[in-house]
């Protein structure tokens, strides 16, 4: 197994605590303390699909992980700060991110994990393990589909970090593996978690938003630093992906939100896409710039293209926009868009427009408008008068709406 030490945006802070979320749900989805809603509540069913199936209650949930660098040290660490998980292995094949790992669990005051290194294949010895329920996998990208359908085969839950898989092969195989031995297999698409994210999913739950008609989600996020990550650490293995593949190789911190937004899977569907990119110069310039002219980096063509654009539409003719662009220096957001019919929300920054302001927020809002109003008049400008309606401006002012709308699970 490679080394893995992935310094992404989900290690800031925001990220962080959504991950918190993500890894507690994991483990809480197992231990029977499933509350998404009424259509993930009932008993396990015997259909092919997973969709709404439950696994049988367990008291604890007892975990390998496989992946210790920076991504899944972040992970262990939550898993044994967890009542209801037990972590008895963890494998990897770098030294330093062991040692790491070995210092968490000490610091936890955990004993008995086991160790498993030595080989790219020493997860299997881990999987054999019949006192291990879940593996939580946050290797390089190429290992994550084939640990998940090992893990699965030999009768273990999978949650595996981002992208799942990366072809499309790889992913229905999961799948297949999944609906057969009726193992979970869950991304670990922790921006679903986010709180701003959640707030967001409230807000269309109860239908401020009126009917949906169209989203947009990105990853927007300048990591040419990366390639200076040579020998370890995940520019070692991520370079090479945009030397080889061209399109979106990174899309579920944007989409995923918005999936969720318009009930994608449960309601909704997507029907077909189409993308298109820039021209791909980012990379080589900053080669250029940054390394010796005979350096490895500069002899390498890179093909992905500095922007992706990809536009879904979905079977009930909603329309998505989804954004990649890890190569310029474009500062970084997920986008978070979604409108309908009575207005919208954007992020970064968070801003809300509607046609029809709720009750709860409504008091609030006017006494916001009146303030700016006033401020206005005051300063003598000839222009940019605050407008009374509420779905011709922006509303910034998100306290009074995280108040109200904040989500239930961030509440708690």
């Amino acid at each position: 197994m490679p080394r893995n030490n992935d310094k992404t945006e989900s290690r800031r802070s925001f990220l962080k605590n959504a991950a918190t979320i993500a890894t507690a749900g994991a483990v809480h989805s197992l231990s029977g303390c499933v509350s998404q809603g009424k259509g993930y509540l009932g008993s396990a069913r015997t259909t092919d699909t997973m969709i709404d199936y439950i696994a049988p209650r367990l008291e604890k949930v007892r975990f390998g992980v496989i992946g210790t660098g920076q991504r899944g040290s972040g992970l262990l660490r939550l898993l044994l700060s967890i009542a209801d998980a037990d972590v008895r292995a963890v494998c990897d094949v770098d030294a330093l991110s062991l040692d790491n790992a070995k210092e968490q669990i000490a610091a936890s005051g955990k004993e008995g994990v086991s160790i498993y290194t030595g080989s790219d294949h020493a997860y299997r010895d881990l999987l054999e393990r019949d006192d291990i329920d879940a593996v939580l996998i946050a290797t390089p990208w190429r290992w994550h589909a084939p640990m998940a359908i090992d893990a699965m085969t030999s009768g273990k839950h999978a949650f595996v970090e981002v992208p799942m898989a990366t072809t499309l092969e790889d992913m229905w195989e999961m799948v297949n593996v999944s609906e057969r031995t009726r193992m979970n297999c869950m991304m670990m698409e922790n921006v679903c978690y986010g709180r701003d994210e959640m707030m967001v999913l409230n807000l269309v739950q109860q239908g401020l938003f009126g009917e949906l008609t169209h989203g947009e989600g990105a990853y927007i996020h300048d990591l040419r630093w990366q390639m200076k990550e040579i020998e370890r650490k995940t520019g070692s293995w991520r370079t090479y992906y945009h030397t080889q593949q061209r399109g979106n190789i990174y899309p579920t911190h944007g989409l995923g939100p918005v999936a969720q937004y318009m009930n994608i899977n449960r309601g909704d569907r997507f029907d077909y896409m189409t993308s298109m990119s820039s021209p791909a110069v980012g990379r080589a310039a900053y080669a250029r710039r940054e390394f010796p002219a005979d350096h490895e980096r500069n002899s390498l063509k890179y093909i992905k293209g500095d922007l992706n654009n990809t536009v879904i539409q979905t079977v009930r003719g909603r329309s998505i926009l989804v954004q990649y662009d890890t190569t310029t220096a474009r500062p970084y957001s997920r986008l978070n868009l979604v409108q309908g019919t009575n207005g919208a929300f954007a992020g970064f920054p968070n801003r809300i427009a509607l046609e029809i302001v709720p009750a709860e927020i409504r008091e609030e809002y006017e006494a916001d408008f009146n303030a700016r109003l006033a401020e206005w008049e005051r300063s003598g400008q000839a222009d940019d008068k605050p407008k009374a309606q509420s779905f011709h401006q922006w509303d910034l002012g998100m306290d009074k709406w995280r108040r109200h709308f904040d989500h239930p699970f961030w509440k708690k």
